[in-house]
């Protein structure tokens, strides 16, 4: 019988390689073809794949079986995500546990653990400088606690995604100290110079991404003197992708992680990984190679698991990450909307929709091959205001201006204004502010609390609603980050702790308020209204497939720039939904719905009809609606 089962076995990955070999084998030539390893190189990559095949549990195995036949189980509409870090929801592994209720209740079908995995000792960059990919950080728990989480996540219905850095490692993990004491081997892990003059030649056409605490892109270490391109911080070492035994420990990393239960990996940092000289370093064609080749070893030896690629980048730069030209369909199946997030915060701030239907309606196409977008309003990180001077010049702005504005605005330092945030890496030398703060702040209810203002705190809840019912509605797997779904507020207490002083982004990373928690089906604050509100948007999500992300999305002009549309393209018939971003009542024309293919005039997320009043509805201050 274990005969026949490993013949069976050995059957089925003999049929996955050959179905992902065109995926896999020209990505490797292009890349590595000319290296003198590279007939070993291939060798060893079968060899790993078959190897973590074969050690893929039962119950994977059957799971891979299962998202085989269910291709589009991702897609559906019934996926909804969360993402937390586990200190900061939960304390332990162990208490996550204790936590699934409550995800349950919410209507969670996904969950990202922020970075898990043993981080170096201090500054980390919040979990994201890793020493050892296949230990979770002690403060957490333990691996064989991971697998529970996983196992009970799974038991339930829900996706596990976890953090997999691949730009770079902390030079406390075990490559680098060896580079560090010498070992050749381990030197051309990383990107190691001799002397600064190439340092320097790189440096010319690179951006910083931490100009205030931790400029450059390259450190000197005279103890074993090199140069070490560190494009994050200090202790983050960027990995030399040219070098094909790179590619070789990632592959084993990513499936040992595979095997452990994990369904998708968000591969962090992506478009670092390979360097060109007179560039931006930044979303080179070989990152695409890499990337796609990944997915292809994923395919082969845990079908199950997809890559979420975290690419903050402009449309144009970000829609490769989902596969466009020869990768198309073959590379990432999840990537961040980002700009449907910056969009949003600056529709809010001007109360004017039209630059967001002209970059949402320009730059994205109505359908993806294979993926689909991740779509969120706030998220552990800062906000960067990535709107280009065409874009804002197409709709009369300027660019460094409007991107000034948004700064001042969600600082809170801009007159009128009704957030409350903070200032992220300003760098003078490019005018580039970013910002941190809450979703709830950044809304308005922390200031409308702090001035009693019951008027301004509706209005602050009506804002966070309608975001929460733009992601669940515009395509994709929605994400709500941690505490958005009760309205938490900035924590200002991260000042007084040494190792996040320095980042203001620890602003919006509060610990979870389970007392707030509790009292969220009793409550009538904003927490127990927000959380009812968020739960109904994921419940009328779920209960209509024709919000499934395959079908298209199609970005309409409805005449009044405080109005923002689109229609869901279902085979059934399309939905409108509409977004009304400004603190007055606006009127849409019965006629202008139903010329965009809507009948019934039935509203999908409320389950009402919809009133019409001599030939208009009319939508409530940031009224959100599904019409079909």
């Amino acid at each position: 019988m274990a005969k026949a089962a490993a013949s069976a076995d050995d059957e089925i990955f003999a049929l996955r390689l050959d179905r992902s070999a065109n995926d896999l084998w020209p990505m490797l030539d292009g890349l590595y073809g000319g290296h003198p390893d590279y007939a070993t190189f291939c060798t060893n990559l079968e060899k790993t794949l078959r190897k973590a095949w074969a050690a893929r549990p039962a119950d994977l195995k059957r799971l891979d079986l299962r998202r085989d036949l269910e291709p589009d189980w991702f897609q559906r509409a019934d996926m909804a995500g969360y993402v937390f870090y586990i200190d900061r929801f939960a304390g332990t592994l162990k208490g996550v546990l204790d936590k699934l209720d409550y995800l349950e209740d919410l209507g969670i079908s996904y969950v990202h653990l922020m970075p898990c995995l043993k981080p170096r000792p201090g500054d980390s960059d919040g979990g994201y400088s890793v020493m050892d990919y296949r230990q979770i950080n002690p403060a957490y728990g333990t691996m064989a606690e991971f697998e529970e989480v996983a196992t009970a996540l799974r038991a339930r219905g829900i996706s596990l995604c976890i953090d997999l850095v691949l730009n770079h490692t902390a030079k406390e993990h075990a490559w680098a100290k060896k580079a560090a004491k010498g070992d050749a081997r381990y030197q051309d892990y990383y990107l190691m110079f001799d002397t600064p003059d190439q340092p320097d030649a790189y440096a010319r056409s690179l951006v910083e991404v931490f100009p205030d605490h931790a400029p450059g892109n390259f450190t000197h270490y005279p103890d074993f003197g090199k140069w070490v391109w560190t494009t994050f911080n200090e202790h983050q070492w960027d990995l030399n992708w040219a070098n094909p035994k790179v590619f070789l420990e990632i592959v084993e990393v990513m499936l040992f992680l595979a095997n452990r239960g994990v369904d998708v990996l968000r591969l962090d940092a992506v478009a670092f990984m390979w360097k060109r000289l007179g560039t931006r370093c930044q979303s080179e064609p070989e990152v695409h190679m890499i990337l796609q080749a990944l997915r292809a070893c994923s395919r082969i030896a845990a079908p199950a698991v997809i890559h979420l690629e975290e690419a903050i980048v402009g449309p144009a730069e970000m829609l490769p990450y989902l596969g466009r030209g020869r990768h198309d369909g073959k590379e990432g199946n999840l990537a961040y909307h980002n700009s449907l997030m910056v969009q949003f915060w600056s529709s809010l701030a001007t109360r004017n929709t039209d630059l967001m239907t002209h970059v949402l309606g320009t730059h994205f196409p109505e359908t993806l091959r294979n993926a689909t977008y991740a779509t969120y309003i706030r998220c552990h990180d800062d906000i960067g205001w990535a709107v280009t001077d065409e874009d804002a010049a197409q709709k009369g702005l300027s660019g460094p201006g409007h991107r000034a504005f948004l700064s001042d605005f969600y600082e809170g330092i801009f007159p009128g204004t009704f957030a409350r945030g903070a200032l992220f890496q300003a760098n003078p030398a490019t005018g580039d502010k970013r910002i941190s703060g809450s979703f709830a702040s950044l809304a308005g209810l922390e200031q409308a609390i702090s001035h009693g203002d019951v008027s301004a705190e509706d209005l602050a809840i009506q804002r966070i609603l309608m975001g929460h019912a733009l992601i669940a509605a515009f395509g994709g797997i929605p994400l709500i980050y941690m505490g958005d779904e009760l309205a938490s507020l900035n924590d200002y207490g991260y000042r007084d702790v040494p190792d996040h002083a320095h980042d203001s982004r620890w602003l919006h990373r509060p610990r979870m308020d389970w007392y707030l928690a509790a009292e969220r089906h009793h409550g009538v604050g904003p927490a127990a209204r927000v959380f009812a509100g968020t739960k109904h948007i994921l419940a009328r999500r779920r209960a209509n497939p024709a919000l499934h992300a395959q079908n298209g999305t199609r970005i309409l002009d409805v005449g009044d720039s405080g109005l923002f549309a689109f229609a869901r393209l279902a085979p059934t018939g399309p939905v409108v939904c509409l977004f009304n971003f400004t603190e007055n009542w606006r009127p849409v024309a019965a006629d202008w719905l139903r010329a965009n293919g809507v009948s019934a005039l039935h509203d999908l997320l409320s389950d009402h009809p919809v009133e019409v009043t001599a030939g208009q509805i009319w939508l409530p201050p940031y009224a959100r609606a599904w019409i079909a």
